[in-house]
């Protein structure tokens, strides 16, 4: 096999096809199948920054440790990363090249990035036996199927089977299945090759019977049914699973080692960029994490994290609204714990000037760090290694503003003061001495009788749920078919299923 390929498109957002793919990401890397993720085009807030300094979304970067191979530009050419209601940030082959609203995204300048990105995926097809695509919302969006670079405009031009995935939890499945299909032109539906049934609770036998019509109405088989599967932390592209109320992820939350448990509230500022910075910390036995919008909900926490967020200025407008902003301050006069992370870190300072992302000028910070920040239009890309708490520390680097730290104590490249720290430091709560070292630290200073866990890996844990996926594919879908279909492509006369595109 060399060159192989398939589309894992879905019925709707959220549909599954991040984890489907990286779910046979992993299934064929454990049967010796050189594989690679791609996503021609990604809509998220959740990025990372791979070895060679480009941002791509962090999905694909999950779905690159799917495939056991090192993430690349190359996943993930172009990646949009909304700054409001109608503009995006482009960034292109993991580099920022402008703002640009919705309209005149799609108007024009979605078309130009077409021939690169299918230059991206034939790079990766000369060099793996497979590469499994993503793609994003549903294919039959019928009003942007002209300009569409993400799904069946990349599926036609490189002649890749589409998978549709879609998610029976919502109900509707088979309508979902039958109308994305029948909306699609004639050549578009030469690719559908079949449907995969993501999060079925139940009696698979009561499905079948439905399975067995939806063959005769569109002539394609379903590929697999996936069960619902409970405590998947896998990262997400474009917002959270859960409520902002819930538990973070889907965590199962184990019991403490000590005699208290440690509760985390993440303040859910918005356009919240990287919130899979606390999934190490939901990973720990005893640590509840949930995020927050009201500051009556902060009065129980252990610890409170101001995450990232691609709007710092209005993040910090939307904590004072909420009275959120108060009750931080509140915290730290009491020596409660605080973190800051990027965007978040940013406000926790006495000063901000902003004439790039928001272009609102000269703002005032929280003053809980002696920290002035200034927005340069080059945005810092880095995969920074170092030391804190006495423990060796790696992170990424996403961000516009320029840290000025004029005091306290350092802190990775940010600084502490009391118990409120400040870094820009992405994915350093991954490091597991580091981790557990900043535990510790914010138990003393809540007075918990807290212990984390000294055993706890997260990068094991990533490795376990990632196998997971691997299983559920291996377990659950027609793994015969799949494999003809990535080495073959889709097969011949697919019968067309009426009206087709209007």
């Amino acid at each position: 096999m060399r060159g192989g390929g398939l589309l894992v498109a879905g019925t709707t957002s959220d549909a599954g096809k991040s984890v489907v793919t990286a779910g046979i990401c992993r299934w064929l890397v454990r049967q010796g199948v050189k594989v690679a993720p791609f996503k021609g085009q990604n809509m998220s807030l959740n990025s990372f920054v791979t070895r060679e300094g480009a941002e791509i979304g962090r999905a694909q970067a999950m779905q690159a440790q799917a495939a056991r191979v090192e993430p690349t530009a190359l996943m993930n050419p172009v990646l949009l990363k909304p700054g409001g209601d109608r503009s995006s940030q482009v960034v292109l082959m993991g580099k920022p090249v402008g703002e640009m609203s919705a309209r005149g995204y799609h108007g024009g300048r979605q078309r130009t990035l077409f021939e690169p990105v299918l230059a991206c995926l034939e790079e990766l097809r000369a060099t793996h036996d497979a590469v499994i695509c993503e793609g994003a919302g549903s294919p039959a969006e019928i009003n942007l199927r002209r300009t569409d670079i993400v799904n069946m405009g990349i599926a036609r031009a490189a002649r890749l089977p589409v998978v549709v995935v879609g998610d029976i939890d919502r109900g509707g499945v088979f309508a979902q299945f039958f109308g994305t299909t029948a909306l699609l032109a004639p050549e578009d539906q030469e690719l559908i090759a079949g449907y995969l049934v993501n999060k079925f609770r139940g009696d698979v036998t009561l499905l079948e019977p439905g399975l067995d019509m939806l063959h005769g109405l569109t002539g394609r088989p379903t590929l697999g049914v996936l069960p619902y599967a409970h405590g998947l932390g896998i990262d997400e592209e474009d917002g959270l699973r859960v409520s902002l109320r819930g538990t973070v992820r889907e965590s199962v939350v184990a019991p403490p080692l000590g005699a208290d448990v440690l509760r985390v509230a993440v303040c859910a500022v918005p356009l919240m960029s990287n919130f899979t910075d606390v999934d190490a910390l939901a990973a720990e036995p005893g640590v509840i994490v949930r995020f927050v919008d009201r500051p009556e909900e902060l009065a129980d926490a252990d610890l409170v994290v101001v995450p990232g967020t691609r709007g710092t200025v209005k993040a910090l407008a939307w904590l004072r609204e909420r009275g959120l902003a108060d009750a931080i301050l509140r915290r730290a006069a009491e020596g409660r714990p605080v973190l800051g992370i990027c965007g978040g870190f940013q406000a926790l300072g006495e000063h901000i000037e902003d004439e790039v992302e928001s272009k609102a000028g000269a703002v005032d910070g929280l003053g809980l760090l002696p920290v002035r920040v200034r927005f340069a239009r080059e945005k810092t890309l880095a995969r920074p290694v170092g030391e804190a708490l006495g423990e060796p520390v790696e992170g990424y680097e996403i961000h516009h503003g320029v840290a000025d730290v004029r005091g306290g104590e350092a802190f990775l490249d940010g600084c502490r003061v009391g118990s409120v720290w400040g870094t820009h430091w992405h994915g350093s709560l991954e490091s597991d001495g580091f981790r557990r070292a900043f535990l510790r630290e914010v138990a003393a200073a809540a007075g918990r009788a807290f212990v984390p866990a000294p055993d706890t890996s997260f990068g094991a844990l990533r490795e376990e749920q990632l196998d997971r996926l691997g299983d559920l594919i291996e377990e659950h879908a027609d793994t015969d078919a799949l494999l003809r279909l990535i080495e073959k492509g889709a097969p011949e006369g697919l019968p067309f299923v009426p009206p087709g595109a209007p």
